[in-house]
């Protein structure tokens, strides 16, 4: 893995190259082994928390574990483009629009002691701003040399939390082109039911049931890319104990493996669909 500014990287990715890097300041990861028509992404796999910010936090690492989405990364990462956030979504969200990026309050609780001050902010938000010039990019790329992109949008939830039955895995279609893509999201929400999971006879899967697909990763490619379909993937988090802070490797691995034949199924039926249409 190379450590790359983001000037290199986006010269790469123009470039059309093959590389693994992660970026000069360490918020970000991204692995290119080709130029394929599908994009995975783990945005909110990341758990670093920049020491300057200790002091002002509230909340506790466990606190913050328990809203990322760990091992996100893991599960898409045999494919051939992937990117990952490295920070936690308690510095910056990179979900969320730039203005509402930093949390006042984080799931009905205060974050910091005191208000941030410009400068911690403005590092924060330039690590945001980063990503979404080299998601520019990416997609840019993508969508010009097929026609078109599909980005798997990879998130977990806390199903515990929930006062009735939820999904093992949710798929959040609000913000998507029902007419053009809304088969499509059908699809792939049908895979997903297939996988088979340890310690679960049957695998539920949903969609718009417990999220909606209102992020804005999903959105600011929707509204930038005519051709590019992002489906946001939500797996419950069946895969650790949520409460306890233990993960379950094996029901990771397990969920990698599954994703290795359904992404490549479902990109490839997407592509040659949308190519069918032109």
């Amino acid at each position: 893995m190379l450590k790359l500014s983001i000037a290199d990287i986006i010269a790469k990715i123009q470039a059309e190259e093959p590389f693994h890097a992660v970026t000069e300041d360490y918020s970000f990861t991204i692995k290119i082994d080709s130029y394929a028509y599908y994009i995975c992404a783990a945005v909110h796999d990341g758990h670093q928390f920049r020491k300057e910010l200790w002091e002002h936090c509230i909340h506790t690492e466990y606190e913050r574990w328990y809203e990322e989405d760990p091992a996100t990364k893991q599960m898409v990462q045999s494919h051939p483009i992937i990117i990952a956030g490295c920070d936690s979504r308690f510095e910056y969200d990179l979900n969320r629009d730039p203005e509402n990026a930093i949390y006042k309050d984080a799931w009905g609780k205060q974050l910091w002691k005191k208000p941030l001050s410009e400068d911690i902010e403005e590092r924060s938000l330039s690590k945001h701003q980063n990503f979404y010039k080299v998601i520019q990019e990416l997609v840019h790329k993508i969508e010009s040399k097929y026609g078109a992109s599909i980005i798997y949008d990879m998130h977990s939830y806390n199903w515990k939390r929930w006062k009735r039955e939820v999904p093992i895995i949710n798929l959040g279609t609000a913000n998507i082109d029902q007419d053009r893509f809304g088969a499509f999201a059908s699809s792939w929400c049908d895979s997903l039911s297939k996988i088979k999971l340890p310690y679960h006879e049957k695998t539920s899967a949903a969609i718009n049931d417990t999220f909606q697909g209102n992020g804005y990763f999903l959105k600011y490619i929707t509204k930038n890319f005519k051709n590019s379909l992002v489906l946001a993937t939500e797996f419950s988090k069946i895969y650790c104990d949520e409460l306890s802070y233990v993960m379950y490797p094996e029901v990771v691995d397990c969920i990698e493996n599954e994703l290795k034949e359904k992404i490549p199924e479902h990109a490839s039926s997407f592509y040659k669909s949308f190519i069918d249409l032109k």
